[in-house]
């Protein structure tokens, strides 16, 4: 009775271990899976449309520091542009075509 007591225990462990692994396994697909999806949200940047050249704006860095820099020449307190009123917005983006990140002196990396 003791050995057959001792083969279920062994059969337990050896199943709680495949379960484990398999658990494991499964969060590491998971993880793998979900990866890309998280670092495209992470990078996924607001877009605007300048009407006036009829073209489309990608906010990243560059852009931020820009913009502080618009605000400041302009005497305006610099809230998120997101928040600025469409005419303000356009006026940014006709300054910003003509204040090229080299002009700012905004380093490209």
């Amino acid at each position: 009775m003791i050995g057959h007591t001792s083969a279920c225990v062994s059969r337990m462990k050896t199943s709680v271990l495949r379960f484990c692994q398999a658990a494991l396994f499964s969060s590491v697909l998971v993880a793998i899976g979900a990866a890309p999806a998280l670092r495209a949200e992470q990078h996924a940047a607001a877009r605007y449309h300048d009407n006036s050249h009829n073209d489309d704006h990608e906010w990243n860095s560059h852009e931020d520091r820009a913009y502080k820099m618009w605000a400041k020449e302009n005497h305006r307190k610099a809230v998120p542009f997101a928040k600025l009123k469409e005419d303000d917005q356009q006026s940014y983006w006709g300054w910003r075509h003509d204040h090229s990140d080299a002009v700012l002196k905004i380093n490209i990396r």
